[in-house]
């Protein structure tokens, strides 16, 4: 196989294994049916397999065509990236924006930023899915993530931190007047415990003392939820002491509806990141969404309390 004809017809049976026949593909492409087959046939005369079955109804790939067309298909993913490196400075974002966040981050910091994205980038729609569950960023096609974690754990996505805020222990006033305010961690065996079914181990909290030493306490799991905004309105309800970073609770710190327990230690620090998948280079649409969140949100969250 000489390199010149190496790419010869990979866009053509591409095109009609996409739209499921040659009429079609032909059509698309701005050929002739009879061009389409030959062009299909010279391929596989090429190759030396057969890469389609057809039928007078339908076409189906064979098991060699099968493994052709996952390597034609990254061919032609990796050829317009290989153009977009080029030529994306000069493009206007457009397309579908698949965002997913959670929701306590989306409710105080994302909405002003998605208004003034929109104004901006009129081209760009967005598709929101605002949860906290851990979505698979490449395989439910998610152009981006927001996650906080104390620590990001290892993947395959590039990431890049928008900021740092501080996760707190909290109750509300009525929770310490019935059940009596725990003055150390390991206190909170005895106490109502709301914990984030998210976590690998819900119910073992983690701390530190004054002096950097690890205090692992297994809490009493009143309440578990996969949704730390219901955990916040149970705490507010006087159910049980819960852990949150600080952007799901500012107004209730703020106003004194909840209280910091353990104010003497030190609060572990939270980082929040934007996660894309690193097999795709940075398209416009998404470099200009992670631009204006850098702009628009400050570094750091860190008032209200030191721990």
């Amino acid at each position: 196989m000489t390199s010149n004809k190496l790419f010869d017809g990979i866009v053509i049976f591409t095109q009609v294994v996409k739209t499921g026949g040659f009429s079609a593909a032909a059509e698309l492409m701005g050929h002739s049916s009879s061009y389409v087959s030959k062009e299909i046939n010279k391929l596989e005369a090429r190759l030396g397999v057969r890469l389609l079955n057809r039928t007078t109804r339908s076409i189906g790939l064979t098991p060699e065509g099968e493994a052709y067309y996952q390597q034609c298909q990254q061919l032609m993913v990796d050829a317009e990236q290989a153009v977009e490196l080029i030529t994306q400075h000069d493009v206007e974002p457009k397309g579908r924006l698949k965002i997913s966040s959670p929701i306590g981050f989306a409710n105080s910091y994302l909405q002003p930023i998605l208004s003034e994205y929109m104004q901006r980038y009129p081209n760009v729609s967005l598709e929101l899915d605002l949860n906290d569950r851990r979505v698979d960023v490449v395989a439910e096609g998610y152009d981006l993530a927001i996650r906080a974690a104390l620590q990001l754990e290892e993947s395959s996505l590039i990431c890049r931190k928008i900021f740092s805020c501080k996760g707190y222990t909290v109750a509300s006033k009525e929770y310490i007047s019935r059940h009596g305010r725990p003055h150390h961690p390991q206190e909170l065996s005895r106490h109502h415990c709301l914990c984030y079914s998210n976590h690998k181990t819900p119910g073992r909290w983690q701390y530190k003392d004054k002096q950097g030493e690890p205090i692992q306490v297994d809490v009493r799991q009143k309440v578990l939820s996969n949704n730390a905004e219901m955990q916040l309105a149970m705490t507010l309800s006087g159910h049980g002491i819960c852990r949150l970073p600080r952007f799901y609770m500012n107004d209730e710190l703020e106003s004194g509806r909840l209280e910091i327990l353990f104010p003497e230690l030190p609060a572990p620090e939270i980082d929040v990141y934007v996660v894309y998948p690193s097999r795709k280079h940075l398209s416009p649409k998404v470099r200009a969404f992670i631009d204006l969140v850098v702009e628009k949100i400050p570094p750091t969250m860190l008032t209200g309390g030191s721990s």
